[in-house]
């Protein structure tokens, strides 16, 4: 069935913190090609709001351009990074602005480095205010990979909005000035663009408590066990100062991130079945003879929500054929739903090995699924 396979589509999500999706595809195709030449390639790189979300659109959408912008970097230090501008659509006559949280305020623009109580999200809405400044008739922000746990204050300062302890001075950057707010004034926060403001995420998490930011994310990010209660605390705080509900689903994505968005109006979404619709991977799947996905570690959460697993159902709702891979494939990963795996790790011999020489294994990773399917 595979075999007579005609048109291949390849929709991974980036592999996080070694390659990003659009040059995932673009590896995995040139392997697959290489034992099938004939078939026709198409490639839909996706995103679930996280690292490579703007690749993934930047691939997918024709005539979208990167602009540039320097921002303050989730360290403090100036950091060049881009936004993508889509051309206008009868909904966004203006264009959409694409604006990513990994590359503007993420965790991998640190390195091996956190900065749980300093770092901020200051630059993703620096970019933010870029886009508007634009003149963009819509935002599309993706919000994983963030370094802080902040609650959003420094993307909402870098909007017009105002942060200040007891006696009226601002607070400090990150989750440590939550430890002492005591006011929000909102008066100056920039208007949404018209037609809104559109949040991908890949979490459904709380605000607050044992489900919410600080308790599950907050130690990724350097948080001790002794801060996570400090930082919850403070969390708190802000949501008796904000008009949005801090038990609302995605809340506490991104650190928090994701309920200063909802304050300030946004629409959150899962992000995995946003950017697949907003790229079209539904209807390049319609004319496709077999799909191949993939993302870094594939693993027992990968079906809640993340970008492989929604390709893979959007696959079996078509008919067509998926395999999968990943850098790693873990011993608590269902991989049922996929007629083929491969993993790098395996392929490469170690993970060190794989995370060293991403494409090339990637390149493997197709040409052995062209051969297997």
């Amino acid at each position: 069935m595979v075999a007579e396979a005609r048109s291949a589509v390849f929709a991974p999500d980036s592999f996080k913190g070694s390659i990003g999706a659009a040059a995932a595809a673009a590896a995995l195709a040139a392997g697959w090609g290489s034992v099938r030449p004939a078939d026709l390639i198409v490639l839909r790189p996706v995103a679930d709001g996280g690292e490579g979300t703007l690749d993934a659109f930047a691939a997918a959408v024709p005539g979208a351009q990167r602009m540039s912008v320097v921002v303050r970097g989730p360290d403090g230090r100036a950091t060049d990074a881009s936004w993508l501008l889509l051309p206008s659509t009868p909904e966004a006559s203006l264009g959409t602005a694409v604006v990513e949280l990994a590359s503007t305020s993420g965790m991998e623009l640190l390195g091996d480095r956190r900065l749980p109580w300093d770092a901020d999200t200051t630059g993703f809405g620096q970019a933010i205010v870029a886009a508007l400044d634009s003149g963009v008739s819509r935002l599309v922000l993706g919000i994983g990979s963030s370094a802080s746990t902040e609650g959003g204050i420094g993307l909402l300062t870098a909007l017009g909005a105002r942060f200040t302890d007891a006696a009226a001075n601002p607070v400090a950057p990150g989750a440590r000035g939550l430890l002492s707010l005591a006011d929000a004034d909102l008066e100056g926060l920039r208007p949404l663009p018209p037609g809104g403001v559109l949040v991908l995420s890949d979490v459904t998490n709380p605000l607050l408590g044992l489900a919410g930011a600080a308790a599950v994310f907050g130690p990724q990010k350097g948080l001790g066990r002794d801060d996570v209660p400090r930082v919850d605390d403070g969390l708190s705080r802000l949501a008796g100062l904000l008009p949005a509900d801090p038990q609302t689903p995605g809340a506490g994505a991104a650190g928090g991130t994701g309920f200063a968005l909802l304050a300030w109006g946004a629409r959150l979404v899962p992000g995995a079945a946003e950017v697949a619709e907003l790229v079209g991977l539904r209807d390049a799947l319609a004319e496709a003879s077999v799909v191949i996905t993939g993302e870094g570690s594939y693993d027992g959460q990968s079906a809640a929500g993340k970008a492989p697993a929604h390709v893979a159902a959007l696959a079996t709702e078509s008919g067509v054929p998926v395999a999968l891979a990943a850098g790693r494939i873990t011993e608590d990963a269902s991989t049922s739903a996929f007629a083929a795996t491969v993993s790098l790790t395996d392929l490469a011999g170690s993970t060190t090995a794989a995370l060293h020489e991403p494409a090339r294994w990637l390149r493997e990773a197709g040409a052995v699924l062209a051969r297997s399917l």
